[in-house]
């Protein structure tokens, strides 16, 4: 079930139609095994997911690490062949396109990675990394290049002489940026926010959120936001989906999701969040029971009834939970393990 697209939350106007819209998205990736290698089983990564991104909306995308982020932003960038769903953008299934008929594309979906250092390539300079976009689609001469690489790196926060250098030469926040410059180079549409900040020291996490909010107010950027941080997720998003174990749970607006947080996986994050001052008057913190289960074998029904502190009979647990509108625009799994009181939603 695909949810409708609200008003957003940070005073975005309203689309018509969303720009990029997620239904039943599946990622499963063989687990191979025996003298043959062959695949005996699927790592359900991602796992039947609905989701819709407004036009110059951000949407938080949170959850533990392994729960399918990751891989979800990679699949509506194209980096994996996603196992089944569709993907459109702007109307368009990109789903089965091909790599030419893909390639349009690729300039209005965009991708900023967690780790920088990881994503440039040593070997390049800043300045070919940036006017690598430019080549590859065809766009501007040399000296044009020039020109707009040196407009890029200004509009991040560097110096244009920085195109003379090389990744290893910039710290950590610095190189940050020019992965930000690459993403912005081709005026794109969405760019995916693979926890971006998460690699950074917490003094330069906020220069970079800054940064990326001017840029999507001039820009009239979309972001998908992942991070498994929801105070970084609060500060950026107009709506936030939590996501467990290749699923969505809840999903709501970011003011709504932590007034009245429904899901007992939401309540147990928000009780994570480190408090600015201690004993500052937050409810305890709740500690969920045993480990994340493993997407390779699943358990039956509700996954997070099995760690949830709610009463539930074994024969609950084995039985699936529904997602549903509770409120206008509040999204959440139904289920005795997962909502309290949840026979009032029904």
């Amino acid at each position: 079930m695909v949810s409708p697209a609200p008003t957003t939350a940070n005073g975005h106007p309203p689309a018509s139609k969303p720009l990029l819209e997620i239904r039943g998205l599946k990622m499963h990736f063989p687990v191979k095994g025996g003298v043959l290698m062959r695949a005996q089983k699927q790592c359900k990564a991602v796992d039947g997911v609905d989701l819709h991104v407004n036009e110059g909306e951000t949407l938080g995308l949170v959850g533990e690490s392994g729960c399918g982020k990751s891989t979800l932003g990679k699949c509506v960038v194209r980096l994996n062949k996603i196992t089944g769903g569709q993907v459109t953008f702007d109307g368009t299934d990109i789903t089965q396109l091909g790599r030419s008929a893909l390639k349009p594309y690729r300039k209005d979906i965009q991708m900023i990675f967690q780790d920088p250092a990881e994503s440039l390539n040593p070997r390049h300079t800043i300045g070919n990394l940036l006017a690598e976009p430019f080549i590859i689609h065809g766009l501007l001469s040399a000296k044009e290049r020039d020109i707009k690489v040196a407009e890029l790196l200004e509009k991040v926060g560097l110096q244009a002489s920085a195109a003379d250098r090389f990744p290893f030469e910039f710290s950590g926040g610095q190189r940050q940026r020019i992965g930000i410059a690459r993403a912005i180079a081709l005026n794109p549409r969405l760019i995916v926010c693979d926890e971006p900040v998460s690699a950074l020291d917490v003094s330069v996490q906020s220069q970079i959120l800054n940064l990326l909010v001017d840029l999507q107010r001039e820009m009239r950027l979309s972001y998908i936001f992942i991070a498994h941080n929801l105070a970084v997720v609060k500060h950026i998003s107009d709506r936030i989906a939590v996501m467990y174990l290749g699923k969505i749970v809840e999903l709501a607006p970011a003011d709504e999701l932590f007034a009245n947080p429904l899901h007992a996986y939401t309540k147990a994050l928000i009780s994570a969040i480190p408090e600015p001052v201690p004993g500052g008057g937050r409810a305890q913190r709740i500690l969920l029971q045993g480990d994340v289960p493993s997407p390779i074998d699943p358990p039956e029904g509700c996954a997070f009834a099995y760690r949830s502190w709610l009463p539930t009979s074994d024969d609950q647990k084995r039985q699936p939970g529904t997602f549903r509108e509770v409120t206008p625009g509040h999204w959440v799994e139904l289920h005795p393990g997962t909502v309290e009181d949840y026979e009032k939603y029904l």
